[in-house]
């Protein structure tokens, strides 16, 4: 039986969207793991700059590499780094707003202050900062996103747990016996639920940007890594010679991108009941005496 929320979710066009095509790229990254057309790395020096065709779909680049192959294989990339920075800010993120709201008052100030102090630095920025230092990668990625991006979890999340706290049926679970953990997973998390999913998706969504842009300027994955930002970076040389090629990676960008933000949003209205409520009280006509 499908779920209630996963059907809303599908019947909003934004909803669907997303959910088809976040599948598709990670069922993409998934069959990428044990087949592609071609090897990605493999070099066909007399294929080079093929177009779009058959055996090479999408054509092949200056080394005459199979450009579907290498979107495939990146997608591998992707879908690490997405869901890594989306595991990491979730902790991050969770952790500080029931520190900064369900803890006694010096705590929730010290934390209150932390985070005014970590949201001023730029997620980009931080990463590019640790790269250069300890080397780029793919973990420096996940966790500069993950840890900055959970800072903005905390600092939206926050006053919404300070707000469903005050709520009756939260105090009288408490009456009943709750401990605070025991409140936050049963009440609180739930309630909050589609303000952070919305902040989720969009730390997902960056995620994904920032493992290509930091690629691209040799800040992200190594030379040896399948990467919709190296396969950017190693392709926009040509762009004048070589247009089509430079879109497939831009593309592939850009829709992923899109659709996590879209999924989000069909998430957020799937999930919270003041919206369905909302909805079908603007959709319900009035009754005619």
């Amino acid at each position: 039986m499908t779920p209630r929320w996963l059907a809303r979710l599908w019947s909003t066009p934004t909803g669907r969207f997303g959910l088809v095509v976040v599948a598709v790229v990670a069922g993409t990254a998934l069959v990428a793991l044990w087949w592609t057309p071609f090897d990605p790395q493999a070099s066909e020096i007399g294929e080079r700059w093929l177009p779009p065709g058959w055996p090479h779909l999408l054509g092949t680049d200056d080394t005459g590499r199979d450009i579907l192959s290498l979107l495939m294989a990146g997608a591998r990339t992707t879908v690490f780094v997405s869901v890594g920075a989306g595991v990491v800010a979730t902790v991050v993120g969770v952790s500080l707003a029931a520190l900064g709201a369900l803890t006694a008052r010096w705590m929730r100030e010290t934390v209150a202050v932390l985070v005014d102090i970590l949201i001023a630095f730029p997620v980009l920025l931080i990463a590019m900062m640790i790269s250069s230092v300890w080397g780029g990668s793919l973990w420096v990625v996940i966790w500069a996103v993950g840890i900055g991006f959970g800072v903005n979890i905390a600092r939206v999340t926050r006053p919404e747990l300070r707000r469903v706290q005050q709520s009756d049926f939260v105090l009288a679970g408490r009456a009943a016996g709750l401990t605070p953990s025991q409140s936050l997973v049963r009440h609180l998390l739930p309630n909050v639920a589609p303000v952070f999913i919305v902040q989720l998706s969009w730390s997902m969504a960056v995620a994904v940007l920032a493992e290509a842009g930091l690629s691209y300027l040799g800040f992200g994955a190594s030379v040896v890594e399948p990467s919709w930002g190296l396969l950017l970076a190693d392709l926009q040389r040509y762009i004048g010679v070589h247009p089509l090629s430079v879109i497939w990676p831009g593309l592939a960008i850009t829709i992923t991108v899109l659709a996590l933000n879209l999924l989000g949003d069909g998430l957020r209205e799937a999930t919270d009941p003041t919206l369905r409520h909302r909805s079908a009280e603007v959709h319900t006509p009035g009754v005619v005496a």
